[in-house]
């Protein structure tokens, strides 16, 4: 069924985390950020009823949707579309070419994993622009020695630079969820920095103790890195550093 046909709402479906956008003020102002052109590769994760779809076809000219539902999937389909019917958590978006740009207001009951999937394709993608969880948002851009910072913080800007857009206010989503939600971008840095990702789960699953504690067998010493410190205090560049001398190392538990 073509995108320009009307049709009953459909019924959100808590299991997949559905809040449809409906603020026609915050689909401009998504778009706009995005600014799709003619001919660009365009993935739009978790269409839903197609609020962004619908101006970014009339922009790009085509885009790729991936959505779970199968019902969604179907309503969606139409000319300048390319539907995959499936779990984003498990897409390979490998198989696009470089220069993708990936889009979606993403379910906040996956949206963390799915952040960690998708920043495995970083030397693959142009940009990303998701609608998100304010919470989740903020942890994604914090700094250092901030309540925020955390292993989600270090992994994405290590391949990242991220900057949240704006805020999304409750009422622009059908049916309103619990809490507010916020627009941000990341575009893939030319030069990546390399991390452990194992290292870095061990040091924010202990993020109280301090790095000698949290982090046992790394030479903070050899490092000028005060072993005093918490997992929360390294900056992205600190945790390259330790993954550099540890690569080859086994970590122990």
């Amino acid at each position: 069924m073509p995108l320009s046909s009307r049709k009953p709402p459909h019924f959100p479906r808590k299991r997949f985390g559905q809040h449809f956008l409906h603020e026609a003020r915050v689909v401009a102002r998504i778009v706009d950020s995005i600014a799709p052109r003619p001919g660009e590769l365009i993935v739009e994760i978790g269409p839903g009823e197609g609020a962004l779809t619908r101006p970014m076809l009339e922009r790009a000219g085509g885009l790729h949707v991936i959505e779970l539902d199968r019902d969604l999937a179907r309503e969606i389909a139409g000319p300048g579309i390319t539907v995959h019917q499936g779990d984003a958590l498990e897409f390979d978006f490998g198989r696009f070419p470089r220069g993708v740009r990936v889009v979606g207001n993403l379910p906040y009951n996956i949206s963390t994993p799915l952040l960690f999937h998708l920043a495995r394709y970083a030397d693959r993608v142009r940009d990303m622009h998701f609608m998100l969880q304010r919470e989740v948002v903020e942890r994604m851009v914090a700094a250092p020695s901030t309540a925020q910072y955390g292993r989600l913080s270090v992994a994405l800007q290590a391949r990242f630079r991220m900057e949240k857009l704006f805020a999304v206010a409750a009422g622009a989503f059908r049916p309103a969820p619990k809490v507010e939600s916020a627009v941000v971008r990341l575009v893939p840095l030319e030069k990546p920095l390399e991390l452990d990702e194992a290292l870095l789960r061990k040091a924010f699953s202990a993020r109280r103790k301090t790095l000698r504690n949290a982090l046992a067998g790394v030479d903070f010493a050899a490092l000028g890195i005060d072993p005093g410190l918490r997992p929360e205090n390294l900056s992205v560049a600190d945790y390259a550093r330790i993954a550099e001398t540890t690569r080859r190392r086994p970590q122990t538990d």
